[in-house]
């Protein structure tokens, strides 16, 4: 018994670590407006609760279910064989269990999908509240928000009391019939004996067999309510692996030229237009910065680029090839991505810059943290490379990150550089080094800018001004200076914040 336990238990966290890759695999390749539609709470509950239930429950629920229905359907058959009149009064209870047994489990239903919920919704709150402490504290909303955390709790222990209360009701019930059908196949048994219709051995047999049964029944009650729940958390496991995923199965290709164009692309999120007919031509080797009003388009029109999403009109070309006909990992070996906000894993420095390049040396490692001038850092931690820092980078200031993130874009080496925002909140200490390591990444790339500084902006080969999903000006900073427009106004609005003193 204990081996076959622990092989279930085994199997059920095996199951549940597959099926939690397989869940990574297929966020990989979903365009990312689901992930603007759906909840980190609802992502992360499905992948934590859901699969820790399954992992812990399923398989012992079904196979200590399977096998209590399969042995009692199989002593109901012997005792058909040996007394049909005491396998019809087994048969009888077995159908007298299943009946109150599906009457449970209907019961259960409407209560595990609203207990599903209460958990995912459990679990939003408790990331709400853990992400945003900072702000909780800063605005004094302690009170507030930890009382929509306590409702939370609330709910999520209303509805497992509930389902318990609900089991708890007809267990006992449905373990009381199979005891007095038990119980009456016992008498039943001693009855036929008395009366000479029975020989003792057979009436021995029987009674033996009564408890048998009862025995098998009440494993098989015991784990059945837990079925709905197992039922409702694979589907919704299923729930994400049935998104439509992007087409990701274009032609592994090599590029001549990292030339980058887009022809007549329009892209809508939820009905909404976000880029509206826009076109361009970014020639490699060359610096194209993207500037405009805030919510114009920028950052769509960069994740759009590199097939965050797929365009629903024109076309997006890398080295005149439409992107959709590269296979997604081949893409994106051609696109490095510096972000304003960097996440890092919790795992060491080392294996965070290793992101970029998974089988790198720990020399590569160090010689691409040395040109993000991030080594002296680095070396400065009580355990180098090999510290292991919090979850986000919580252990590093914001610079520090930042050049953790370009060091890793460095070691992937890909001709094609995002920057989004990369400079925008790093402190006058950490703004040298930090352009000095973005100079390091950049060196000979395709450079794809979004900034709002004027140091960056100005030495661009050509500017895009961005409004509204549309390219409202382009050419050089000289050109666009010269002309009036959104992005003379946009220069002279930085020039006089420059200039302001305290």
């Amino acid at each position: 018994y204990q081996a076959s336990s622990m092989k279930q238990t085994i199997a059920g966290y095996q199951t549940s670590a597959g099926k939690r890759i397989e869940i990574a695999e297929h966020l990989r390749y979903l365009p990312m407006g689901y992930f603007n539609r759906k909840t980190l709470g609802d992502i992360t509950s499905v992948t934590t609760n859901t699969m820790e239930q399954l992992g812990d429950v399923s398989t012992r629920v079904i196979m200590m279910t399977t096998q209590g229905i399969l042995e009692a359907a199989l002593i109901a058959g012997f005792l058909l064989i040996f007394d049909w009149r005491i396998g019809l009064l087994a048969a009888g209870g077995i159908l007298l269990f299943l009946l109150i047994n599906g009457q449970l489990r209907r019961a259960n239903q409407a209560v595990s999908g609203r207990k599903l919920q209460a958990d995912t919704r459990l679990v939003e709150h408790i990331l709400s509240y853990i992400q945003g402490i900072a702000e909780v504290k800063a605005y004094n909303l302690s009170g507030k928000v930890r009382q929509q955390l306590d409702q939370a709790i609330d709910a999520n222990c209303q509805v497992n009391t509930e389902l318990e209360i609900l089991t708890n009701r007809y267990i006992p019930l449905q373990n009381i019939a199979i005891k007095l059908v038990s119980v009456g196949m016992s008498l039943a048994s001693i009855g036929l004996y008395l009366n000479n219709q029975m020989q003792l051995a057979v009436c021995l047999v029987m009674m033996i067999a009564s408890f048998m049964l009862f025995a098998s029944l009440e494993q098989a009650g015991a784990y059945a309510s837990l079925l709905r729940v197992v039922d409702l958390s694979v589907d919704r496991a299923n729930e994400i692996l049935r998104l439509e995923p992007m087409d990701i199965h274009g032609a592994a290709r090599q590029t001549h030229t990292e030339n980058l164009a887009a022809q007549d692309i329009c892209f809508a999120y939820d009905q909404k237009a976000i880029i509206r007919g826009l076109s361009l031509q970014i020639p490699q080797h060359t610096t194209a910065a993207f500037v405009g009003p805030s919510g114009g388009g920028k950052t769509t029109l960069c994740h759009l680029l590199a097939r965050f999403w797929d365009v629903s009109q024109g076309e997006v070309q890398l080295d005149q090839v439409n992107v959709r006909d590269y296979s997604m990992d081949s893409l994106m070996d051609h696109f490095s991505f510096v972000f304003q906000t960097v996440y890092l894993f919790h795992d060491t420095i080392a294996n965070n810059i290793r992101f970029g390049k998974p089988d790198a040396s720990l020399a590569e490692v160090r010689a691409a943290a040395r040109q993000a001038c991030c080594d002296d850092f680095i070396t400065a931690l009580p355990e180098g490379y090999d510290t292991v820092i919090g979850e986000g980078g919580a252990s590093l200031s914001g610079g520090e990150k930042q050049r953790v993130s370009i060091a890793r874009a460095i070691l992937k080496d890909a001709p094609i550089i995002i920057l989004d925002e990369a400079t925008a909140n790093v402190d006058p200490e950490n703004e040298a080094q930090l352009l000095r390591a973005i100079t390091a990444l950049t060196r000979d790339k395709t450079i794809l800018m979004i900034a709002h500084r004027l140091k960056t902006v100005e030495q661009a080969d050509q500017i895009f001004v961005i409004d509204q999903g549309q390219i409202v000006q382009q050419g050089t900073h000289a050109e666009l200076l010269a002309q009036a427009g959104l992005y003379r106004q946009f220069i002279a609005a930085r020039r006089q914040a420059v200039s302001w003193k305290l």
